[in-house]
């Protein structure tokens, strides 16, 4: 298992917490900052943001969760492989994490951005015990014919997706939420109306109401 570096924001002695997974090229910081934004309405919750275990392979600043074959030339193998190893890495954050704080994973929701959110509802429904919540924007779930055989726990799950996204297609909200619900998920959307690849303010709102929600 490879230790994910990570940045912390919010209550120094947390009472709950919400990881936040960023996507391909960007790192931690990238989406620590929305924790200014959803912290004065979430006392006593801390703010974490690792980075991906590996630098992307095309180069730059940035991680990567797992090799994307279409933008890097990788072979498919090794888009699985990299899933897997990271898997393994998420699962140990989040438990060295909730130990650390003294929490169970009931007090623990995760926000994934783009393939942040790939990671979240790949990891999640396979952990012993269910987190609070997820909320995948911007992303897909991969291996959904899988899901329903492979799943041990079912936490809630919010999909938000922008109805115009060029990167990760926004059809790809209803294939998730459609596997979601037929393996047995509680499952919620909502539709960023004419917003790209990112997270509009009305997303963003829609994230804190269900975080309060699932970890009030």
């Amino acid at each position: 298992m490879r230790d994910l570096r990570f940045g912390r924001s919010g209550a120094a002695n947390p009472e709950a917490l919400v990881v936040f997974l960023h996507g391909y090229g960007a790192d931690g910081a990238d989406l620590l900052g929305l924790a200014d934004a959803l912290a004065p309405h979430l006392p006593g919750v801390g703010f974490l943001a690792p980075d991906a275990p590996e630098r992307c392979v095309g180069g730059g600043f940035g991680y990567q969760w797992f090799p994307i074959p279409w933008i890097d030339g990788s072979p498919q193998a090794a888009a699985e492989a990299g899933l897997e190893a990271a898997a393994v890495d998420l699962n140990g954050f989040l438990d060295t994490r909730l130990a650390e704080a003294g929490l169970g994973p009931e007090r623990m929701a995760l926000v994934g951005f783009s393939q942040g959110a790939m990671m979240s509802l790949h990891v999640t429904p396979r952990r012993a015990e269910a987190v609070a919540g997820v909320v995948a924007i911007s992303g897909r779930l991969l291996r959904p014919e899988r899901l329903a055989a492979e799943a041990v726990s079912k936490p809630p799950v919010l999909l938000i997706h922008g109805d115009q996204d060029p990167v990760v297609p926004f059809e790809d909200m209803g294939k998730a939420g459609d596997a979601l619900v037929a393996a047995g998920f509680p499952t919620f959307g909502h539709v960023m109306q004419g917003t790209g690849h990112g997270i509009a303010p009305d997303g963003l709102g829609v994230t804190l109401q269900f975080l309060k929600e699932r970890l009030a």
